[in-house]
């Protein structure tokens, strides 16, 4: 069980440093399932603006209240 998840993970290491891996598309991605889970709650165009500005830095989790606060709105 633990071989594959080495596995996994050095695919996934190896993916992202030969560039195939946009930090910033997967947050932006995130972005839109969290305006789909959360609606008129979450901010997605601000999410999304962060996502450009820090480069993917940051990727929203929409069940991590941390990563997501400054996004979420008073509806």
């Amino acid at each position: 069980m633990s071989s594959k998840i080495i596995l996994v993970f050095a695919f996934f290491i190896c993916y992202s440093v030969i560039g195939g891996f946009d930090f910033v598309e997967v947050c932006i991605e995130n972005c839109a399932q969290c305006k789909k889970m959360l609606g008129g709650w979450f901010n997605g165009p601000l999410c999304a603006e962060s996502c450009i500005r820090h480069r993917g830095k940051t990727i929203p989790d929409c069940e991590d209240f941390a990563s997501i606060a400054p996004f979420l709105t008073k509806i």
